[in-house]
């Protein structure tokens, strides 16, 4: 009875929809088995992110790396089976890290752990000089009066939340972004934020700023935590603090980045397509491990896997690694990559049904984030049952944007869906010189890949219209 059983479960995957009896019990027993295979590891995830971030290092959008990283993904793609693979270049202003220090002058000389944020601008040789002024946040800044900063460093010391979900960053975020506008506004010759970052360790947490009127007004930098401790600690004491900001950060103003794009071609409705992202560009300072050539290799793996079932699924499922996410530009469209993308496909938007990013890591993921009306059909319930014995319960958090690549392709009518994954230890490394393979465990990568594959195997072998639920 035993070997009978196995026996017919064997030949219901094999078969097609009708010899099944049901077309759905037949593509649910498919999905539950490509779960089980990215479960055991048996992807190419591990090997694609160990490559990646091993042959490249860091990809900063715009370099010699971040080409040549894309020209690997889009030979790795073809490799591995995927069909009109692609490269879709495009224009941008690179910014480069150049020499950098900040240090205290007075009351006692020291020196701080601290990089330029990105777009700052540089600054001249000797330096910028000048009293911190210390505020709690960045609403204390922005309530700070007109020429209250004249001639002084600003310094924003808000201390970032640890959460599951991220929204301790986006807390934090506006003082990394605007805080060096509002501070030009009051006066300040430059700016200091602590890193938005939980880890306590003396590695700064990189990011880009913003561009006002085509350029980020002040020289910008994040301090480690420990040494935004430091100079807090030195105001709380009294002291005239004095600090110096040196950069000889650089611009290279007709740089390109790209998008890299495969397919997983469908077969009665192939010309449906379901948007699988992550973006391909890193921070300078680590090898862009878990930010994010983590991502890539969930959705490479998670879409090969569907390539490699018993049978194609309906739908095409297209994985796309955007370029240029992490960065700021002086015209204000980021990120290029998934602005890009859109633009170059408006005939064919109505033909995309839904989209997802994987670009948090690689901790497990514990939740998934459908619209109400996709969570409760027929399709939600056979995903949960899927994706249950691994850890995945629903999500009430609605999916939103998606994620910054997919953003602009959601607010132009796309579904969304989102796989939350685990947090909570992604802001220890994020944007550091500590996001590195090692950062990342192999069984919650392939987690994340059992997740995906089943999520995207049932929307891709259906006819469900997600744009209506």
């Amino acid at each position: 009875m035993k070997y009978l059983s196995g026996t017919l479960s064997v030949l219901l995957l094999l078969a097609g929809p009708c010899a099944a009896g049901s077309e759905s019990t037949a593509s649910e027993a498919i999905a539950a088995t490509l779960r089980d295979r990215a479960t055991r590891g048996d992807s190419p995830a591990w090997e694609f992110v160990s490559e990646i971030t091993t042959r490249f290092g860091p990809r900063p959008a715009g370099s010699a790396a971040d080409r040549a990283a894309a020209e690997w993904s889009a030979a790795k793609l073809k490799t591995l089976g995927f069909q009109n693979v692609q490269i879709e270049e495009f224009p941008l202003t690179a910014w480069v890290r150049g020499a950098e220090r900040v240090e205290v002058l007075a009351p006692s000389p020291q020196p701080l752990a601290a990089v330029s944020l990105g777009g700052a601008p540089p600054t001249a040789a000797t330096g910028v000089a000048g009293e911190v002024a210390m505020f709690g946040s960045f609403a204390e800044l922005s309530a700070a009066p007109a020429e209250s900063l004249a001639g002084k460093i600003a310094f924003v010391a808000y201390d970032m939340t640890r959460t599951q979900d991220g929204s301790g960053y986006g807390a934090a975020g506006p003082g990394r972004r605007s805080g060096p506008d509002i501070a030009a506004q009051r006066g300040a010759v430059g700016y200091l934020v602590r890193s938005l970052a939980t880890g306590g360790t003396r590695m700064p947490h990189a990011g880009a700023t913003a561009y006002v009127n085509g350029r980020v007004p002040l020289p910008a930098f994040a301090l480690s935590e420990p040494d935004a401790d430091q100079i807090e600690r030195l105001v709380k004491l009294g002291e005239k603090v004095r600090v110096r900001l040196t950069s000889g950060a650089t611009y290279v103003k007709e740089a390109r980045s790209q998008n890299v794009i495969g397919e997983i071609p469908g077969t009665d409705r192939a010309s449906d397509v379901i948007v699988l992202g992550a973006h391909l560009d890193s921070w300078d300072l680590g090898t862009g491990a878990l930010d994010d050539a983590a991502g890539m290799a969930i959705i490479t793996a998670a879409a090969k896997l569907i390539g490699d079932a018993p049978r194609r699924p309906r739908r095409t499922v297209r994985v796309v690694f955007y370029g240029a996410e992490e960065v700021s530009q002086p015209s204000g469209t980021t990120p290029r990559g998934g602005r890009t993308y859109l633009a170059n496909r408006t005939a064919q938007l109505s033909s995309h049904v839904l989209a997802g990013e994987s670009d948090f890591g690689a901790d497990r993921v514990y939740a998934v984030s459908l619209s109400k009306g996709a969570a409760e059909s027929a399709f939600g319930q056979s995903l949960m049952r899927v994706v249950a014995p691994i850890g995945v319960v629903p999500s009430a958090v609605p999916p939103g944007e998606g994620g910054s690549d997919v953003e602009p392709l959601v607010q132009a009518g796309v579904p969304a869906f989102v796989l939350r994954q685990d947090g909570s230890k992604y802001f220890d490394y994020h944007h550091t010189a500590d996001d590195t393979l090692d950062k990342i465990d192999p069984a919650a990568l392939s987690q994340n890949v059992a997740a995906w594959v089943s999520l995207v195997w049932l929307a891709a072998d259906s006819d469900v219209d997600f744009r209506t639920l």
